[in-house]
Order: C-alpha cells, then sequence, then structure tokens
C-alpha cells in the first residue's frame, strides 16, 4: 500500500476511534480506590476524565467545574486530567442537616449512604452532563450487571471490603450510567495495580470516619454544630424495663441504641441503651436480652433487583455495614413501607439506619429503619 494511502487508512480508523471511544467521569477521592478505577477503565480503552467533589469547601452559590491539582498517577500511561465540581451547600443541607435532624430525632444516621446518592452520584452525572460524558464510575467494592430487563447490583467479591450496602439507594437510571470496576478485585489486588499503574496514594491508608466529624466524635461534633444543644438536653432520666429511675444522662442525643459503655450508672449486671425518649428527653436501659429482635418495618424503599414488592418474600438482610446478612421475610405494607421479620432475633436494631436485602449476592434493595419491635415489646 503506498504510503499517502496507509496514512489515509490510519487516519480513518482514528477518527473511527475517536468517534466510538466512550468518555467516563471517575469520581476521585484522593485515595488508591479511586486512582485504580480511572487508570483501569483507561487502560480499557474509556477515554477518561477524574472529578473531585468539594463538600468541605465555600458555599459558593453557583457550583461550576475548575482544574484540579490532584495527580491521579505518574505513569506517563495514565495522565488523566482533573476537575473539581463544589457541592459543599449541598452537602450541609442535604447531608450535614440530615445528619442533625436524625440524632435529634433519636435516630441513628448513616451519612455515608445518604452522601453517596445525593452527592457523589448527583455530582458525578452533573459532571457528564458538562463534560458530556457517556457514564460515571467510582471505586466502590460493588459490581453491576443487566439482565432479564433491570439493571442489578451485586456484592464485590471481596467480603471484606464490600460496598453494596451503601449503594442500595441508586435507581434504575443510576446503575444503567454507572461502571464499577472494582468489585471482581480484592484490596491487595487493587493496591498490587495501583503500584503498576504509578498511582501516587498506592499505600494511602484508608479513613473511616466520617468526613465532617473530626476525630470520628460525633458528641463533640453535636455540642459545637448545634448551640445550646448540650444545656437544652442535659439532665434527663436514665430508667430501667420497670420505670425505675437509675440516674441521669448528658442527653439524648449523645447516646446510641445498643451503648453499654459512659452510662453513668451502677448495676450488678450490664445494661445497655434499649430506647430514646426524645418526647421526655429520658434514656430507657436494660439487659442485652431487651436488644433482641426479630421485627421491624422499613420505609422509603428503592428496589433494585425487583420492579415492586406485591406479595411476601423471601431473601436476607443486612441491618448495618457489618452485620452479616440474616435469613428473613419482607411483606409489603403500603406503598413504600415493608414488615421485615428475621428467622433469628437480630441485637441493637437502630432506627435510621438501613436494612438492605440481598438475594443470595444481588441486591434486591432497601430501605430505612423506621420501626423496631424488640422480643420484649411482644
Amino acid at each position: 500500500m503506498p504510503l499517502s494511502c496507509r496514512n489515509k487508512a490510519l487516519h480513518a480508523n482514528a477518527m473511527n476511534l475517536m468517534q466510538t471511544q466512550k468518555t467516563v467521569v471517575v469520581g476521585i477521592s484522593g485515595g488508591v480506590d479511586s486512582a485504580v478505577t480511572a487508570c483501569l477503565l483507561q487502560k480499557e480503552g474509556y477515554r477518561v476524565i477524574g472529578l473531585n467533589i468539594k463538600v468541605l469547601d465555600s458555599l459558593e452559590e453557583n457550583p461550576a467545574l475548575h482544574p484540579s491539582p490532584l495527580v491521579i498517577s505518574d505513569h506517563p500511561d495514565f495522565q488523566i486530567p482533573v476537575f473539581s465540581l463544589n457541592l459543599s451547600r449541598k452537602f450541609r443541607s442535604d447531608v450535614i442537616s440530615y445528619f442533625h435532624d436524625d440524632y435529634l430525632g433519636g435516630r441513628t444516621p448513616n451519612p455515608c449512604m445518604v452522601c453517596n446518592k445525593k452527592i457523589k452520584w448527583f455530582g458525578l452525572f452533573e459532571g457528564a452532563k458538562l463534560l458530556k460524558a457517556d457514564f460515571i464510575a467510582t471505586g466502590h467494592f460493588a459490581s453491576t450487571a443487566f439482565s432479564n430487563g433491570r439493571h442489578r447490583l451485586y456484592q464485590g467479591v471481596d467480603p471484606q471490603k464490600d460496598q453494596s450496602y451503601f449503594l442500595w439507594m441508586l435507581s434504575q437510571s443510576d446503575l444503567g450510567k454507572t461502571l464499577l470496576p472494582l468489585g471482581k478485585l480484592t484490596k491487595p489486588e487493587v493496591r498490587r495495580l495501583a503500584h503498576e499503574f504509578g498511582v501516587r496514594a498506592a499505600e494511602k491508608k484508608e479513613s473511616q470516619e466520617i468526613c465532617f466529624v473530626p476525630h470520628d466524635d460525633y458528641c463533640s461534633y453535636l455540642s459545637g454544630a448545634i448551640p445550646g444543644l448540650a444545656e437544652r438536653v442535659e439532665g434527663g432520666e436514665i430508667v430501667d424495663e420497670s420505670g425505675r429511675i437509675l440516674g441521669k444522662h448528658r442527653g439524648y442525643p449523645f447516646y446510641t441504641v445498643g451503648q453499654r459503655r459512659g452510662l453513668g450508672i451502677s448495676s450488678k449486671e450490664p445494661l445497655y441503651v434499649t430506647a430514646l425518649d426524645t418526647e421526655h428527653n429520658r434514656i430507657h436501659v436494660g439487659k442485652k436480652s431487651a436488644l433482641a429482635c426479630r421485627t421491624l418495618v422499613a420505609s422509603g424503599l428503592n428496589w433494585i433487583g425487583i420492579e415492586k414488592l406485591d406479595s411476601l418474600i423471601e431473601a436476607s438482610a443486612k441491618i448495618r455495614y457489618r452485620d452479616p446478612q440474616s435469613e428473613c421475610t419482607i411483606e409489603p405494607l403500603g406503598s413504600d413501607m415493608a414488615t421485615v421479620s428475621f428467622l433469628a432475633a437480630k441485637n441493637a436494631v437502630a432506627t435510621g439506619q438501613a436494612a438492605v436485602f440481598y438475594r443470595q449476592n444481588e441486591v434486591l434493595g432497601g430501605g430505612f429503619i423506621s420501626q423496631v419491635i424488640n422480643e420484649s415489646n411482644k
């Protein structure tokens, strides 16, 4: 083939590649997981753009994309551009306010779960619109697939890192445009790839703390964030199962169901917080057996693996992130509520947390725990 013809052919192939190459916006946190996600997708042939979502920055009125100084990799093959998007105002209204309201309502919030839906996925899709991208991606340890007319969500293969519990709020539309390449990898494999890709955060330690709560001390945080709270709620009663007053507490928002330490009362046997009475600023305590629960009500349901719940089904469920899956039945209770009954009693079930439903390794859906029916209350 003459040189000019060969050059034309190469140019035509390059143009075809540019036209068919899909663009993905990857959420970049500064950690190893998101960086490896970006490199993996670029290696697979995607045009990758990083997006760092700022949530603790200035409360600017009109968030816009700005070039970010974050560098994902020192490897010449993985020079990926990164932009930043300031969603600090939305984060304050949708996540921090929710965190405050749940504790003041006697519930136990899960801000990371809410942040995934209302901040991370929202921000990534906003960035995708501005950058005209086809997909978004994150470094969560979970995976997606499409079968039988539905986008499906599955647990990550690494049981110690699986993060599917935090993603139950995602919609079919969200999942249809989401890539989760780490779902089939273990954490050691991600670390190994990070070194191979020249990722700067290859050995960066992971943080398990809530980003806006210093030192993971939510009591000190609430006292400082809500003026006058400590003074307003201090001095309430601590009562046992018979209603006997055992002492005084420093305010119901500073306690959680299942808490044993820091109650400031003496007893012949260990006592646990069993309920929070927000109306009377009262803490109820009892024996560990009083925390046993076989039945709860979940509300605000979102279904992924099924279209809707129209009859009783058998599944398994988790009532907190590190909770093992337990067999249960789920029965519809109105349009977006369900009664969840466990075969074996669960311990220290807290309102405000999420009940996430599984069928083997597939996420069926989930909802917020709105009512707990303890064995002792039946």
